[in-house]
């Protein structure tokens, strides 16, 4: 067998929804249409932003990237993941199992920041309206939107390059639909603890301080929007940020109950369905909020269509 990295295993056998055999084709029809909706709804917004006038402000601006990065996350984890569903069972060679990994870490990382990056420019808009436009400027906002993608792909090395360490001696069958770190660390028959802890510690700020950002935001922008006299001020103001805040919500929600689940065989399934929501149904529901919940996204839809 081809070796890689003192490794006798050089490709792993994905399960999918191996316990699920009878609905397997139900299933798949059902995340193919998911994930063909993914795609054409963030197309759709980027689409949009492009070539509206009236999109041009730095809000949508970041909002095209969260769907790239949608995009690039569904792409990652979602073909492969039909191709189980068909034949019952997905061979990924070991290079493309690092790889689905190193693009699904960084890719949500690099949403993290962005997430925080437009609850920022929110901040900006809402708490200080008089300079937002000096200070939310084409050169800022490329070079938030740049550093959110270059964090992603790169900070997340610290936890792929251990697992791509790992040394796989005999069985190579992952009981996901997807390559992650948990199903690798219990396959290898090396001593992984000291690696994983190393990347856990280092990756919990890179969850933490985001988060922790936007939730220090969004209490400066509250406390502005409640100085507001009127409540129908109130209502329009907290109605700009309103999508983001269910966006944040969604994202963070999903993330945080899939890595509490403890990993055990009781809780696999479990696993799997904040994976499915983590991945499937959160890229989809992005374009879904903003398209329904904001009037420029609805008048640019009408202008176009």
């Amino acid at each position: 067998m081809f070796t890689m990295n003192q490794t006798k295993v050089s490709e792993f056998l994905l399960l999918g929804f191996g316990n699920l055999h009878n609905l397997n084709i139900i299933f798949f029809i059902l995340f193919l249409t998911l994930y063909i909706f993914t795609v054409i709804g963030n197309v759709l917004i980027i689409t949009l932003v492009s070539t509206n006038v009236h999109l041009q402000s730095p809000m949508y601006y970041f909002l095209c990237h969260l769907s790239c990065s949608d995009i690039v996350l569904s792409t990652t984890i979602v073909p492969n993941m039909l191709c189980a569903l068909l034949l019952g069972g997905k061979t990924m060679s070991y290079v493309g199992c690092i790889s689905q990994l190193y693009f699904y870490s960084g890719t949500i990382i690099t949403e993290c920041y962005l997430l925080s990056v437009m609850s920022y420019d929110r901040f900006l808009a809402i708490c200080n309206p008089l300079r937002y436009s000096s200070i939310m400027d084409c050169k800022l906002r490329i070079g938030l939107s740049l550093w959110t993608w270059l964090l992603g792909l790169t900070l997340n090395l610290n936890g792929v390059l251990p697992v791509a360490n790992f040394n796989f001696c005999h069985d190579n069958i992952i009981d996901h639909f997807y390559c992650e770190v948990s199903p690798l660390q219990k396959l290898s028959c090396s001593d992984t603890s000291l690696l994983v802890m190393k990347a856990f510690l280092f990756s919990l700020p890179l969850f933490i301080v985001p988060c922790g950002f936007i939730i220090v935001t969004y209490v400066y922008i509250f406390l502005t929007i409640m100085k507001i006299p009127s409540t129908s001020g109130k209502q329009k103001t907290f109605s700009t940020c309103s999508s983001h805040l269910i966006v944040v919500g969604t994202f963070y929600g999903t993330l945080i109950a899939k890595y509490m689940i403890p990993s055990t065989e009781h809780s696999l399934l479990i696993n799997k369905i904040v994976s499915l929501l983590h991945t499937v149904f959160t890229p989809l529901f992005n374009p879904i909020i903003y398209s329904f919940r904001n009037q420029d996204i609805k008048m640019a839809l009408k202008k176009n269509f």
